[in-house]
């Protein structure tokens, strides 16, 4: 009994990292209009020594943006620096492209987030001898509390504050060679605290775009998670004027890349043709139709799903991983369309055998 119970923990365990793994691998979170403008706000001061800066962005819950604080964050490695995520055009919506650890600075879309994240590069801090040293230039750091730091004037040529690259009004930049192999390189997913850190974001109603209008009430956070600590900063003021369509739910579920990101599937009604043993006749069809679609569904999810890990494991260039996520894109909408057709055609041919009869939505 006992060794059961060990192994089934451990085959749990294993199932909670393939699918932890399976969520930082997911590059490509699709929706119809960009995010807000990258809110204005000052850098809270660092914490202590070893601690890297990783800028605020806003990201997306399957419903609207919602802001997620910039925060000091301990390096998982000496000589890691941190390229942070960003929203980039793929053709058909915009995609979120996963930040992460490495030796080196990747490309991050041209997104100007301030302090040392100007567009291309880094020029907060550099590391030497295993030591982080911070360029007080850029970063907030208490000299008396951090030794490690150096200054080194560095002027931000990049005024403009749109948070997204390509589309409509985006940034027109893109990745230099150097930086495509950069993202080639042995790469960290974001750390434990930097997930908890988004998770608590994404529950705190003040954080959303519809409430804060771009300009949210907690920008920064001195350490990850500490969003009533005294060092809290707030945004000074919104980076420009945030409309957000009317039709989201539409315009979000026409460009989901992955069907975990559409609707759920509407679970079949009951008919009233009058006839009892003819509605249940129909839910039967219709009940047969969900569930077959709805394994569609969850195949099509697990063989992207299977795709992004090979991604992540190979290291793949941002050309590679946008021509993935537009196929994907593709696969999402034919699916949706033949099962839109799959509907039509059950509740044609049910009207065919019964016209006089009404019933519910198959």
């Amino acid at each position: 009994m006992r060794t059961t119970l060990v192994v089934r923990s451990l085959f749990f365990l294993l199932l909670l990292l393939s699918v932890s793994a399976a969520a930082y691998a997911q590059i490509g979170i699709s929706v119809s209009f960009g995010p807000p403008a990258i809110p204005v706000y000052e850098q809270p001061i660092c914490p202590g020594d070893g601690y890297l800066w990783t800028p605020g962005y806003w990201a997306w819950d399957g419903d609207e943006y919602y802001w997620v604080p910039g925060t000091w964050v301990l390096a998982p490695e000496p000589g890691f620096f941190w390229t942070p995520g960003y929203w980039g055009w793929g053709g058909a919506g915009f995609f979120f492209h996963e930040g992460y650890w490495g030796p080196h600075v990747g490309f991050y879309g041209g997104i100007n987030y301030g302090f040392g994240y100007f567009g291309h590069g880094y020029e907060g801090g550099r590391w030497e001898g295993g030591h982080f040293f911070y360029n007080r230039a850029v970063s907030n750091v208490d000299a008396r509390v951090v030794h490690n730091v150096y200054r080194s004037e560095y002027r931000d040529h990049n005024s403009n504050r749109v948070s997204y690259n390509g589309g409509r009004g985006g940034i027109n930049e893109r990745a230099s060679s150097e930086e495509e192999a950069f993202s080639r390189e042995r790469h960290i997913a974001p750390v434990a605290a930097q997930t908890q850190h988004a998770e608590a974001a994404r529950g705190n109603r003040e954080l959303r775009a519809s409430v804060n209008q771009g300009r949210p009430s907690v920008a920064a956070t001195p350490r990850p998670g500490a969003f009533n600590d005294r060092g809290v900063v707030a945004a000074r003021e919104a980076g420009g004027r945030y409309e957000p369509p009317a039709n989201r739910e539409v315009n979000a579920a026409r460009t989901a890349s992955h069907p975990n990101e559409l609707p759920a599937l509407e679970r079949p009604t009951a008919p009233n043709t009058g006839n009892p043993k003819q509605d249940q006749k129909y839910l039967q069809q219709q009940q047969k139709l969900y569930s077959s679609q709805a394994r569609e569904r969850q195949k099509l999810q697990q063989q992207q799903e299977k795709e992004h890990q090979n991604l992540a494991r190979q290291n793949a260039s941002e050309a590679n991983r946008q021509q993935v996520e537009q196929r994907h894109q593709q696969q999402t909408q034919q699916q949706v369309q033949r099962h839109q057709q799959q509907q039509q055609q059950l509740q044609q041919k049910q009207q065919a055998a019964h016209p006089s009869g009404s019933r519910g939505r198959p």
